[in-house]
């Protein structure tokens, strides 16, 4: 292994992680190659274009490529050649048929890589992936490569957040690395040096608990945030505010604040399907009833996006045919164009087939949101989106809706009628301007 300021990186995968992991890569001073197979993604890349939005992202780009410490491709010959130490950062998304997860991307790029690797290399793992998943693919590697064992295979989970993946990669708040080998260990090691003098933790575990401390944290913040909504279906019964019931409960340090915020519920590329994934896999190692609360949890997150609907249409009588509605937001959530498992664009989708006329805004994620609801109509800005609205929905929390005027929205839209998907305002302040304020979990 050359020395940790002087080793060459690939990234294989150039979507949400691979690109974010590459950029701060070259940031940090490696020299780092990203292939994909996408010619248009990665011809986008090499002209300084970041083919989603993540904050911070474009800069990286445009300052490194110029450098040559950043470069994208498509040869995997090419990459075998150039870099010390592989990374797979493939997505893993739910199949079509199941709730298990689609290995077809992590397979491919183990196996468009191996037969190029002919001298000692380490390649290491950032998907997220079912437990067991690395050591068959460890078994596939040697077994195409030319250098046989001595390319080696281990795993590292990333734990990105969306929006917060620049911050998240170059300030990491733990490296784990799943192997026995020391020359992986080593690698891992050498890529994030500074991380790890700077104090952040350092662990090293087998394989199979690699791969489970992502779908673990996943599991885990998925349930918290199913719990607070839970609650919210207790408050509204009851009577009961549930913003002040999670506040009393985020002075418990056991429980703390974080992911307590109860509304609309979760959604994007990594919560739902990963804890579908998760209990798959647990069903195929016999262990199901283990993560069958994990049900449960899924549940409670899709009765949040019924309820939503259901109080929206007794606002506007009980009918949504011919009512216009609009719907602030399309991404999962702030500052991201991800509308994976949207639960804004489900909303507006189902209420849009039950009559309405649903017009939709987000600052980011238009384009997106056009490309997979085209059934929809969309607005340029917040108040052309509100005109003549019968009921407006607030169901993604950008800054730009949490800071909206209720007076001068109050101007354009018909009816004075808002549903806070996310507790995002303050009742106090929209009843005052004569808006009829419904929150999920509040009277």
């Amino acid at each position: 292994m050359v020395e940790a300021e002087r080793m060459r990186v690939s990234v294989i995968g150039t979507g949400y992680l691979g690109a974010t992991t590459a950029a701060c890569l070259a940031e940090m001073g490696f020299d780092v190659l990203g292939v994909d197979v996408d010619e248009a993604k990665v011809e986008m890349l090499r002209r300084g274009r970041v083919p989603f939005f993540e904050p911070g992202l474009d800069e990286l780009l445009t300052e490194n490529l110029p450098t040559g410490r950043l470069r994208f491709t498509t040869s995997f010959a090419e990459v075998a050649e150039f870099a010390d130490l592989h990374l797979i950062c493939v997505g893993t998304p739910q199949l079509d048929d199941s709730g298990a997860a689609d290995l077809s991307y992590v397979n491919s790029a183990v196996d468009r890589l191996a037969p190029h690797l002919h001298r000692p290399t380490v390649v290491v793992g950032r998907s997220t992936v079912p437990v067991g998943t690395a050591a068959t693919l460890a078994a596939r590697m040697a077994a195409l490569a030319p250098v046989g064992a001595e390319a080696e295979l281990g795993w590292s989970p990333e734990f990105l957040r969306e929006s917060f993946g620049v911050k998240d990669t170059l300030q990491p708040n733990r490296i784990v690395i799943g192997t026995d080998s020391p020359r992986v260990e080593k690698a891992v090691r050498a890529l994030w040096q500074q991380q790890i003098d700077e104090g952040v933790p350092f662990l090293v575990t087998d394989m199979q608990t690699a791969e489970l401390v992502k779908v673990s944290a996943n599991a885990f913040l998925a349930t918290k945030i199913s719990f607070i909504n839970a609650m919210a279906e207790v408050s509204e019964a009851a009577g009961a505010d549930v913003m002040k019931l999670a506040e009393a409960l985020s002075h418990d340090d056991r429980i703390g604040g974080k992911f307590l915020g109860p509304g609309l519920g979760f959604g994007g590329g990594c919560l739902p399907k990963d804890i579908r994934a998760f209990m798959a896999r647990a069903d195929e190692l016999g262990v199901e009833p283990a993560l069958s609360f994990l049900r449960e949890v899924d549940a409670i997150n899709q009765r949040r996006r019924a309820r939503t609907i259901d109080i929206a249409r007794q606002l506007i009588g009980g009918n949504f045919a011919g009512r216009t509605v609009t719907v602030l937001g399309a991404a999962f959530k702030p500052n991201s164009d991800d509308i994976r498992d949207s639960p804004a664009l489900d909303v507006a989708s189902t209420i849009a087939s039950l009559g309405a006329h649903v017009t939709v805004y987000d600052p980011q994620a238009m384009d997106r949101a056009r490309e997979e609801h085209p059934q929809l109509n969309y607005a340029p800005s917040m108040m052309e989106a509100a005109e003549g609205a019968d009921v407006v929905l607030l169901l993604t929390e950008w800054t730009e809706f949490r800071e909206a005027n209720p007076e001068k929205l109050g101007e354009v839209v018909t009816q004075r009628k808002i549903v806070d998907g996310r507790n995002a305002l303050d009742p106090t302040y929209w009843r005052s301007s004569g808006w009829i304020y419904r929150a999920l979990g509040r009277q």
